[in-house]
Formats: structure tokens, C-alpha cells, sequence
């Protein structure tokens, strides 16, 4: 299957000039990326990535799941200090193969840094942190003041 670029145009109309506005939409939408953070090749080729996080909330804990393929439990670090949580790591390449001619590398490598400033207080010292199949889940309960408590209503 051949990927092929979206024109909203018809062909006629594309070969008859409209080249050159997609191109400068491009350099504008490239210096507008650029202005406001980083691109997504640049991130592909500087050494930058940041893994894919699920953050969900129930009544007594708060969880995480981080998406860290490839990488070891050794070379991920997770810290919790004044109510931030902060996960850091290296996913580090390959030995590079000195006789392949790579068509294309998509996967990124580097280190990351994620930092999550927590919406309620938990139990620094109960959490809990599992690695498995490329997914990092952390486990932080919250503390009993932060947990939602049922109010009984009376009957006057």
C-alpha cells in the first residue's frame, strides 16, 4: 500500500501552481511549530521522547500507566517529592550494525523526563510501582482526608 499525501484540490488545479502555497503553508506551520515547542521529527532525531501516560483517579488511589517499551526496570526512576511525581528514564539504541543501510528508524531513544503535579494528597510512603510487558503502572493511595466520604443526610 502506498501512503499518498491529501490534496483538497483537484490535480489540474495542484499542477497549475497551488505547489507553491503547500509549500509555504509548510514553512509556516514549521515556524509556528517550532515557535511554540518542538516538532515531532525533531523529537525523532534530537534524543527527546516522552512515553505515553494514562493517569486515572478512584476513590482511594490515584493510577498511572506508562508506556515504556524496550527499556529495563533498571532504567526507569520514579520519584515522589512536595506532592510531584516524577519519572525519568533512558531507552538507549542498538548497537548500530555497521553493514545495513537503514531505510527508516521510527522508534525514538534518549532519555525523558515526565513530571505530574498530583491533584490531592497521598501516601508518599505507600506507593507502589510494578513493572510488565513494556507498561510501568504506579499505584498512589491517597491519603484518608483526601478520600470522598458519603455525608448522611437526617430527617428533620
Amino acid at each position: 500500500m502506498t501512503l499518498v499525501r491529501w490534496r483538497p484540490l483537484p490535480d489540474r488545479i495542484w499542477q497549475a501552481g497551488m505547489r507553491d502555497h503547500w509549500n509555504i503553508q509548510e514553512e509556516i506551520n514549521r515556524a509556528f511549530g517550532s515557535f511554540f515547542g518542538r516538532t515531532d521529527r525533531e523529537e525523532l532525531t534530537d534524543g527527546y521522547w516522552a512515553p505515553a501516560v494514562d493517569i486515572a483517579e478512584a476513590n482511594d488511589e490515584l493510577k498511572f500507566n506508562v508506556e515504556v517499551p524496550g527499556m529495563k526496570k533498571e532504567d526507569v526512576k520514579v520519584t515522589f517529592q512536595d506532592g510531584i511525581l516524577t519519572i525519568k528514564g533512558e531507552r538507549k539504541q542498538e548497537k548500530e550494525e555497521q553493514d545495513l543501510n537503514f531505510h527508516r528508524m521510527e522508534r525514538s531513544y534518549g532519555s525523558f523526563c515526565r513530571s505530574f503535579t498530583l491533584p490531592t494528597m497521598v501516601q508518599g510512603d505507600k506507593i507502589k510501582a510494578n513493572y510488565k510487558d513494556g507498561i510501568l503502572s504506579i499505584s498512589l493511595p491517597k491519603v484518608e482526608e483526601a478520600k470522598p466520604k458519603e455525608i448522611t443526610i437526617g430527617v428533620a
